[in-house]
């Protein structure tokens, strides 16, 4: 299948490294799923699940130490600390390879190293970039199947081409005190010890879909970008593109997925991508945007028919479902799934479960994998190698006071400063606390796979390429009034500020400026159909310039982390916003 000297050579060399007793070249076929599938149920890797209530579905289970991305055990190796940045762990190369080398040395011993050939984005497109993981673990195959076209379709793009990504993956052993994930960009190499979570095992995703392909973006001119793509179409029958980001456990997938309200008849929604975006300058002048991957990484908890049906239906076939609880009738379940839990279970742990034991049936960050394909609301554009033109890119996070529901920038530049400002408010139920602000710029603060500082910059050079940029936007589904309640109904309500900024990139109606950016004037917002008060409409839209001074503070320091890397365009940006609050 393989004829690539540079790939075969690579892959002859790690297998001497970790000394696996066979080696498996992964072709793709139906054939070979039902292979490896029947060798995993029968290791226990995986299980089947009702194949009447889920057909092609598979159950697996996580180690306890091991059901989240390891952040502080994720690095960026590159030959200088400083190109790493203040926002990465930074590791040597040579001391890296040297150190986790000799963790994979005979680490295969006994298993088999699968030979996985994947294309993130389509075959041919400029925009697809190609990898080869080397892994012993059934589970990764089987992941890699839905996440990214693979096999013989990749082996057939790469051809005698030996620029590819080398993704080398072992389990080890499951321990946290020898698990590593190290990205080394000058070398478009990653190695990933120790875990069997998907986000640090799927290599193809976070690692190169975010870390190496924001550095390879900023060499190659281009952009790779945590942001999901959705198509709205207007009753008119016009589809305008946004791609927007948004830190965890502000509605990302729910946005990607919307339904229109009943009061917005005549509205359709396509989802291109729910999290990650590659974005080029297109011969136009605009903005192009692909979603690099071919399936969702979802969290389950949180999503039900109520919140998400279109990803609900998305998940019911060929789809892996990891760390939910599983019924006696080996269904799925999982909290905030809204329906009844079963009388008992087995949760994430592999524990016997009831409702009342005081413990989560399904682990917070459960997961399900499925086929983008299978989505309801998929668009017709969503493979298309170009790409779709971007009109509007828009940031957010969860503030309860500060931020408006939505408003538009001034230019690229303050958008891409409003971008680098992004912050969201933790919740009790998460850290104990609430209001504390996590500041997490255009949502790539774990991703940006070199220093953030350049990244801006690289922002700001790409707006200054384009001839026809898209409009940048900020909003808050999570304004809270004076007695805590949310004023905003969000989920597929969200569509009606998703109309105000598609009429605003169409130059259709006015706005009022403020110290931060355009906001809505009264009445421009679409409200058929909606039961809120024009209070509630004023205080969703209100600016407060005390509470940006202060915010503006939190700003500063953030930023004073880059030091003298940081772009004299966020220095001008600050003050000018300063002046403009009026001190």
């Amino acid at each position: 299948m393989v004829r690539n000297i540079g790939a075969v050579k690579w892959v002859e060399e790690m297998a001497a490294l970790c000394k696996p007793d066979s080696v498996v070249w992964i072709d793709g076929s139906e054939d070979e799923k039902k292979r490896l599938t029947a060798q995993a149920l029968s290791t226990g890797e995986v299980l089947e699940l009702n194949q009447e209530k889920l057909p092609g579905c598979l159950y697996h289970r996580t180690a306890e130490n091991d059901v989240a991305r390891t952040e502080h055990l994720t690095f960026i190796c590159t030959s200088k600390k400083e190109d790493a940045g203040p926002n990465n762990n930074w590791m040597a190369p040579q001391d890296a390879y040297s150190k986790v080398g000799a963790l994979f040395d005979g680490c295969m011993k006994g298993r088999t190293m699968y030979v996985v050939l994947f294309i993130m984005g389509t075959a041919g497109s400029p925009f697809r970039k190609i990898g080869i993981e080397l892994t012993d673990s059934i589970y990764v195959v089987l992941n890699m199947r839905i996440m990214t076209r693979m096999g013989k379709i990749a082996a057939d793009d790469l051809g005698e081409n030996e620029d590819f990504t080398r993704c080398m993956h072992s389990k080890g052993e499951l321990d946290i005190e020898r698990r590593y994930i190290l990205h080394f960009p000058e070398d478009n190499t990653i190695w990933s010890y120790g875990s069997g979570y998907g986000g640090n095992v799927l290599l193809g995703k976070k690692c190169l879909s975010l870390r190496i392909a924001s550095y390879l973006g900023r060499n190659e001119g281009w952009m790779a970008e945590h942001m999901l793509i959705v198509g709205i179409e207007t009753p008119e029958g016009e589809t305008h593109y946004i791609a927007a980001a948004f830190p965890s456990a502000c509605g990302k997938t729910n946005l990607a997925m919307l339904i229109p309200p009943e009061g917005m008849p005549g509205y359709k929604v396509w989802t291109v991508g729910d999290d990650i975006a590659w974005i080029r300058i297109g011969p136009d002048g605009r903005l192009w945007a692909v979603n690099p991957e071919a399936g969702f990484f979802g969290v389950a908890p949180g999503t039900s028919y109520k919140t998400n049906p279109n990803a609900m239906e998305t998940a019911k076939t060929n789809s892996i479902y990891t760390n939910v609880l599983l019924t006696p009738e080996k269904n799925v379940w999982w909290e905030g799934m809204d329906v009844e839990p079963p009388a008992e279970g087995i949760d994430w742990r592999g524990n016997p479960w009831t409702p009342d034991n005081g413990e989560k049936g399904a682990h917070p960050n459960a997961r399900f994998t499925a086929p983008a394909s299978q989505c309801p609301v998929i668009s017709p554009e969503w493979e298309n190698p170009a790409g779709v033109p971007l009109s509007a890119i828009l940031f957010g996070g969860r503030r309860a006071k500060l931020a408006p529901l939505v408003y538009e920038s001034f230019n690229w530049q303050h958008g891409t400063f409003v971008g680098a400002t992004m912050a969201s408010e933790t919740t009790a139920a998460a850290t104990g606390a609430v209001g504390v602000v996590r500041r997490d710029p255009m949502a790539m603060l774990p991703f940006c796979g070199y220093n953030m500082a350049k990244y801006f910059a690289h922002w700001l050079k790409m707006g200054k390429k384009l001839t026809n940029p898209p409009k940048i936007f900020n909003v808050n589904w999570f304004k809270r009034g004076d007695a805590g309640e949310f004023l905003w109904p969000g989920y597929g309500d969200n569509l009606r500020a998703l109309d105000w900024i598609i009429r605003r990139c169409k130059g259709e109606i006015e706005a009022t400026e403020t110290a931060i950016g355009y906001v809505p004037t009264k009445g421009s917002i679409n409200t058929n159909g909606l039961d809120i008060s024009e209070a509630a409409l004023e205080k969703l839209l209100e600016v407060d310039p005390t509470a940006w001074l202060e915010e503006l503070e939190g700003m500063q320091t953030f930023f004073a982390q880059f030091g003298d890397d940081l772009p004299e365009e966020f220095v001008k940006e600050q003050q000018a916003l300063k002046a403009r609050l009026g001190k």
